[in-house]
C-alpha cells in the first residue's frame, strides 16, 4: 500500500477548517443589542444595570485597554427550532487565548453571574438563559447581560516587545475590539462530536510511528469518514461520518497503559499581565464556566487553589459563592494548596512562607471544613530546601509542581519521588510528565506524557491538569468530552477524572519505595526574579520585618497587661495583603506595570500602619519618662540590649579614626582610594588581608543584560561576557559623623548616578555600604563586587528557617547551572578557621564564584545583584531612585552573618520612656533562633513562639517565658496540638535536629 500519510492528514486538517467546524451551528438569528460603555474601573452589576442603554450593532468598536462594556442582548426564540439544542453565540470580538484578551461574564437581568465568555468559550445554553437563570424554550423572549472586559493582549505576535499597555490607562482610550456576533443559533451536536471524534483519533495516530498498524488501521477510518461527509450538507451526514470511526474508536487500551489522573484546572495568576482587580472577574468568570459545566458533565472535578481567590468570590460575588461553596460539597469543585496564594518559593521570608500555610489551610477549614492535603505550586519559579518541612507541619502530606520541566540546562531524574528538605523531612512528590498545566488532553500531550514518564517500570500513574490557564477559564465542554474518548483507548494511556487526593493516595501506595531528591529544587531559568522590581522586593522584606516587630511588641504589651487589646484583625489583614503580594508574579517582579505600582502604594499603606501598632506598643511598655529606651527585636543581643528587649543601650568599642583613606576602629582597618573602591580590608584580630591580592572591593559592575525570551525573568549566562567596571567618581568625601567614620563616594555613568555612603561604626566587625542608585538604564544590570581572599569550595546561603550551601565551582552541568542564585539576608563564604559574609536589607540575587591566582591562592568573590532594567512586561522597571543596604562582615562564621543578617532588617529603634522590659522570652543557646513571638490566633491570649535551629547542627535548649506560663504544649503552624511539652523550673526543655522548627503555644496564669 502506498504511503498516503501526509494527503490524508492534509485533507482532513482542511475539512475541519473550512468546513466542519463552521457547521457547529446550523440556522441562526441575531439578537438585539444595546450597550453601556463603563468609564474608568468596573462597577458592581446593580449600579450598571441601573444605568443608560444605547442601540448597538455588530461592528461596535468597544472598550478602551482595561476598560469595561456592558452588553444587553434579547431575542426572541424561532418556536420552530423545537426539539433542537439552541445556544446564545457571543464574540465580543476575541482575538487572542482564553485568559489573554477580551473575556466576559454573562448575569441575569438581576445582575447574577452565570457563565464566562472567552475566545474557546462563546456560547451560553439555553438552559440558563430563562428568567434568573431558569431553561428557556422555544418561542420564550430571552434577554441577559454581559459584562465584557477590555483586557489588551499584552504578550502579542511580537512576543517580549515594549509595551505601555500594562499601565493603569488615562480616560478616553481608543477602543481595541469590535463586537463580532450575537446571535440565537441552532447546535449541530453531532457536528461536534464529529470534530471531537476526528482530533481525538487524528492527535493519536500522529504520535504512532508510521509501520505501527494502528496507525494505519486509524487513517483509513479517518478517510472513509471523509468519504462519506457530504461537504454541502456536514449537519445531515456527521452520524454516517462517525459511525465510520466507532471501531477504532472503542478498542481498549493495553493492558500496560500508563494511566493518567486527569484534573480540571485553571491556574488563574493572582496578577501577572493584569492587574489585581481583573483576577477578581476572571476567578468568578472561571468558577461559573466550571459550575455550569458540571451540571452536564458531573464526572467534572476541578482543583482550585489559592484561598486568596476563594476569598475573592466570597467577598465580591455572593451568588457564584454559593455556587462555588455547592460545587465544593458536591465534589466538583475541590480545594487544593493549603496557601493564600500560590507564592513565589525563594524570595518570601520563612515566617511569611509559614503564613502562607496558615491562612490558607485555615481558610478552607473555616469555609469548607476541608483540611487541603496537598501543596500545589505548578508555576512558581523554584522551591527552596525549607518547604517540605513547612508541608509537614501544616498538617499537608503531598506536593506537586510542574515548572521544574522547564529547566534548560539539566532534565530533572524524576516525575514521582520523595523530596527531603534541609531539615531531612520527606514529602512524596510528583511532576506531572505531560509537561503543562493547562492540557488539552490532545493526542500529543498524552503520548508525551505516556514517553516522558520518567518512573516507567516502577510506576504507573501519574497526572494531568486540564483547562484553560494563567489567565483563566478553565475547562470547557471539549475538553470533558474529549477525557471520555480517551478513557479508554488503544495507544493511548488511560484517562481518568478523579481528584488530587484519589491521585496521590494511589501513587504513593504503588511507589512506596520511590527515589530520593534532598535539597532545593532550583529551576534553571527565571533567575532574573531574584533582582527585578527592586521596590517590590524591599516592600516585600520591610513589611516581613515590621509584623514581626508588631506582633512581637503587641504580644508582650498585652501579656506585661499594660496594653488592653492586640491587634488581631489589622495584623490579619496586613498579613493577607503581604502574603497576596507574594504571589509568583509579583515578588519576583514579573508582572505589568500597574501590578507593581499597586504593590509599592501597599506596601507604603501597610508600613504606616504597622509602625503605628509597633509605636502604641512600644510606648505603653516604655511608660512615661525621660529615658531612652532602645527596643531590639533581633533575637540577638546588641548595645548591651537583650534580644527581644528593651534597656538603655551602651556604648561599644574604640573610637574610630579616619587618616588618609584609612577607617579604623581598632577591629578592622578599610582602605578606600581616590575612585572610592576598597583596596584594603584588615582583620586586625586575625592578624589577616580580607580582600584578595590586587582586588578591589565593593566595585559597581554594569552588564548588558539581553536574555533571548522572558525579559523580566530571565538573566542568561552570556551576560557575563560583556561587563564594564564603574570606578569613574565624581568625589570621594571622607568625614565622621556621630562618631562614625563616613565615605561617601558618588558616581555617575550613561543616565544614571549612584552615590554610596560606607561608614565604620566603633567596635563593629563589618563595613556598612548603604547604596543610592538614580537608575535610568535600559537591559543592564548592576551588580556590587567583593573579592575576597578565602578558598571556598561552596558558599551558605540563607533561605526560609535555615540556610543552603550551593558550589562554588562548575564541576558539573548543575554546578554551572546555579551561575545565579537566591539568598535571604546574608551570604557566607569560609575555609576552616575564617569566613566572611555579605549581609542585605532587601536584596536576593547573587553569584559567588572562585578563581585561581599565580601566587596560588585562591580568590572568592560574591557580587550582589542590585538593580536591572528589563523592558517587558514593564518597560518602566526600576526607573527611578532606590536605597539598599549591604555590609561587608569579616572573620564571620554562619552563626554571625545570622546575627548581623538579623541586625541590618531590624534596626533598634529609641523610645522615650521610662524603662525597658525583659524579653517576653529568653533562650540560652545562641543556635536557637526565634522566628515569631505573638498571641494565638484564636484569641485565647495564648502565647505563641516559633523557633528554629539555624547552625546545621544538632541543639539542646531552654526556652524561658517572661510571663507566669500555666501549660505548654508543642503546636502546627496552625497552632493545633501536636504533643504536650514540660514545664520544668520556668522554662521549657528541647533538643532540635538541624534546621528543625518547632512552635509552642503557652497557657497563661
Amino acid at each position: 500500500m502506498h504511503d498516503d500519510r501526509s494527503l490524508i492528514e492534509e485533507r482532513l486538517g482542511r475539512a475541519l477548517r473550512e468546513r466542519i467546524r463552521p457547521a457547529i451551528y446550523g440556522a441562526a438569528v441575531p439578537l438585539d443589542i444595546k450597550v453601556w460603555h463603563a468609564p474608568g474601573e468596573p462597577v458592581p452589576p446593580a449600579e450598571a444595570l441601573a444605568a443608560t442603554y444605547e442601540p448597538a450593532e455588530i461592528g461596535l468598536p468597544w472598550g478602551p485597554a482595561w476598560g469595561t462594556a456592558w452588553f444587553h442582548f434579547s431575542g426572541q426564540v424561532p418556536a420552530e427550532w423545537a426539539g433542537q439544542e439552541i445556544e446564545a453565540v457571543i464574540d465580543l470580538g476575541f482575538s487572542g487565548g482564553p485568559g489573554f484578551s477580551a473575556e466576559g461574564l454573562i448575569h441575569t437581568t438581576s445582575g447574577v453571574p452565570l457563565k464566562g465568555l472567552h475566545p474557546r468559550q462563546t456560547y451560553a445554553p439555553l438552559s440558563i438563559l430563562g428568567p434568573d437563570g431558569t431553561s428557556a424554550s422555544t418561542g420564550d423572549r430571552i434577554e441577559f447581560y454581559v459584562e465584557a472586559a477590555a483586557n489588551p493582549e499584552v504578550l502579542g505576535s511580537n512576543a517580549f516587545a515594549p509595551t505601555d499597555v500594562g499601565s493603569k490607562p488615562e480616560p478616553g482610550g481608543k477602543p481595541i475590539y469590535q463586537l463580532a456576533r450575537a446571535d440565537m443559533a441552532v447546535f449541530n451536536a453531532e457536528v461536534w462530536d464529529l470534530i471531537l471524534d476526528l482530533e481525538a483519533l487524528d492527535g493519536l495516530q500522529r504520535e504512532l510511528s508510521p509501520q505501527e498498524p494502528r496507525r494505519k488501521e486509524i487513517l483509513r477510518a479517518l478517510s472513509r469518514a471523509l468519504d462519506v461527509l457530504d461537504y454541502e450538507n456536514i449537519a445531515g451526514t456527521a452520524t454516517d461520518a462517525r459511525a465510520e470511526l466507532t471501531d477504532v474508536l472503542s478498542r481498549p487500551a493495553h493492558a500496560s497503559a500508563h494511566q493518567l489522573s486527569a484534573v480540571g484546572h485553571a491556574h488563574i495568576d493572582s496578577a501577572w499581565l493584569w492587574p489585581l482587580r481583573e483576577t477578581r472577574r476572571k476567578v468568578a468568570r472561571t468558577v461559573s464556566n466550571v459550575a455550569t459545566l458540571a451540571q452536564e458533565y458531573p464526572e467534572l472535578v476541578f482543583a482550585f487553589s489559592q484561598a486568596q481567590q476563594h476569598a475573592w468570590v466570597k467577598d465580591n460575588y455572593p451568588e457564584v459563592w454559593e455556587r462555588l461553596k455547592k460545587a465544593v460539597a458536591d465534589g466538583t469543585i475541590v480545594p487544593v494548596g493549603g496557601m493564600w496564594v500560590e507564592s513565589d518559593t525563594n524570595l518570601p521570608g520563612g515566617e511569611a512562607l509559614a503564613r502562607q500555610f496558615v491562612h490558607g489551610k485555615r481558610f478552607f477549614l473555616d469555609e469548607y471544613g476541608i483540611d487541603t492535603q496537598e501543596v500545589w505550586l505548578p508555576d512558581s519559579f523554584g522551591y527552596t530546601a525549607a518547604l517540605p518541612q513547612l508541608v509537614k507541619l501544616s498538617g499537608s502530606k503531598w506536593f506537586l509542581t510542574q515548572k521544574i520541566s522547564w529547566n534548560k540546562e539539566n532534565k530533572f531524574p524524576h516525575h514521582t519521588f520523595f523530596w527531603e528538605g534541609l531539615d531531612g523531612t520527606r514529602v512524596f512528590t510528583h511532576f506531572p510528565p505531560i509537561d503543562t498545566y493547562n492540557s488539552d488532553l490532545s493526542g500529543r500531550e498524552l503520548a508525551h506524557a505516556q514517553r516522558n514518564f520518567a518512573e516507567n517500570g516502577a510506576a504507573t500513574r501519574s497526572l494531568v491538569p486540564f483547562g484553560y490557564g494563567d489567565g483563566g477559564g478553565g475547562p470547557t465542554r471539549e475538553f470533558v468530552a474529549t477525557a471520555r474518548r480517551v478513557a479508554n483507548l488503544e495507544s493511548s494511556p488511560r484517562v481518568t477524572i478523579e481528584s488530587p487526593t484519589e491521585f496521590f493516595s494511589a501513587a504513593e501506595e504503588e511507589y512506596a519505595n520511590a527515589p530520593v531528591w534532598s535539597g532545593e529544587l532550583y529551576l534553571e531559568i527565571h533567575r532574573a526574579t531574584y533582582t527585578s522590581q527592586a521596590k517590590t522586593k524591599q516592600g516585600n522584606r520591610r513589611s516581613e520585618h515590621l509584623l514581626r516587630e508588631a506582633e512581637l511588641w503587641s504580644a508582650a504589651a498585652v501579656v506585661a497587661g499594660k496594653l488592653d487589646t492586640y491587634p488581631y484583625e489589622d495584623l490579619d489583614r496586613i498579613w493577607k495583603a503581604v502574603l497576596l503580594n507574594q504571589f509568583h508574579d509579583i515578588l519576583p517582579g514579573s508582572s505589568i506595570s500597574w501590578v507593581h505600582r499597586e504593590a509599592e502604594a501597599t506596601y507604603a499603606k501597610l508600613a504606616g500602619e504597622l509602625e503605628a501598632i509597633i509605636a502604641t506598643a512600644q510606648q505603653a511598655l516604655a511608660g512615661e519618662g525621660s529615658a531612652q529606651i532602645v527596643f531590639n527585636a533581633a533575637p540577638h543581643t546588641r548595645g548591651g540590649v537583650a534580644g527581644l528587649g528593651a534597656g538603655v543601650a551602651v556604648g561599644e568599642g574604640q573610637a574610630v579614626t579616619i587618616d588618609n583613606g584609612v577607617l579604623d576602629n581598632g577591629v578592622i582597618r578599610v582602605t578606600v582610594d581616590d575612585r572610592g573602591l576598597i583596596t584594603s580590608l584588615y582583620d586586625v584580630a586575625a592578624d589577616r588581608e580580607v580582600i584578595a591580592p590586587g582586588s578591589t572591593a565593593n566595585l559597581l559592575q554594569l552588564h548588558v543584560d539581553t536574555p533571548n525570551h522572558w525579559d523580566a525573568w530571565d538573566v542568561d549566562s552570556f551576560y557575563k561576557n560583556n561587563v564594564r567596571d564603574v570606578t569613574e567618581v565624581d568625589s570621594v568625601d571622607f568625614s565622621t559623623v556621630e562618631g562614625v567614620a563616613t565615605v561617601v563616594v558618588k558616581r555617575s555613568f550613561n543616565r544614571s548616578s549612584v552615590t554610596q555612603t560606607l561608614r565604620l561604626r566603633p567596635g563593629a566587625k563589618r563595613l556598612d555600604i548603604e547604596t543610592s542608585m538614580d537608575w535610568h538604564e535600559s537591559e543592564k544590570f548592576l551588580k556590587a563586587a567583593f573579592p575576597v581572599d578565602v578558598h571556598a569550595d561552596r558558599s551558605a546561603s540563607e533561605t526560609q528557617f535555615g540556610h543552603i550551601f550551593r558550589p562554588t565551582h562548575q564541576n558539573t552541568s548543575w554546578d554551572a547551572a546555579k551561575f545565579e542564585i537566591a539568598a535571604h539576608r546574608w551570604v557566607h563564604v569560609g575555609e576552616p578557621g575564617y569566613g566572611v559574609a555579605v549581609v542585605n536589607d532587601s536584596t536576593y540575587g547573587h553569584d559567588i564564584n572562585r578563581t585561581a591566582r599565580e601566587d596560588g591562592g585562591t580568590t572568592t568573590t560574591i557580587r550582589t545583584s542590585l538593580i536591572r532594567a528589563p523592558r517587558f512586561p514593564d518597560p518602566q522597571t526600576d526607573q527611578g531612585v532606590h536605597v539598599v543596604n549591604h555590609a561587608l562582615v569579616v572573620g564571620a562564621g554562619i552563626p554571625d552573618a545570622i546575627e548581623e543578617g538579623y541586625r541590618i532588617n531590624l534596626p533598634e529603634r529609641v523610645v522615650t520612656g521610662a524603662a525597658g522590659i525583659d524579653p517576653i522570652v529568653a533562650l540560652d543557646n545562641g543556635n536557637v533562633i526565634v522566628e515569631a513571638v505573638k498571641l494565638a490566633d484564636d484569641e485565647s491570649g495564648d502565647v505563641v513562639v516559633r523557633l528554629y535551629e539555624s547552625s546545621g547542627g544538632r541543639s539542646r535548649a531552654t526556652l524561658t517565658p517572661g510571663f507566669a506560663v500555666g501549660t505548654v504544649t508543642e503546636v502546627d503552624l496552625l497552632e493545633r496540638h501536636l504533643a504536650d511539652r514540660e514545664l520544668k523550673d520556668g522554662g521549657v526543655s528541647f533538643e532540635l535536629r538541624p534546621f528543625q522548627i518547632l512552635t509552642l503555644r503557652f497557657t497563661r496564669n
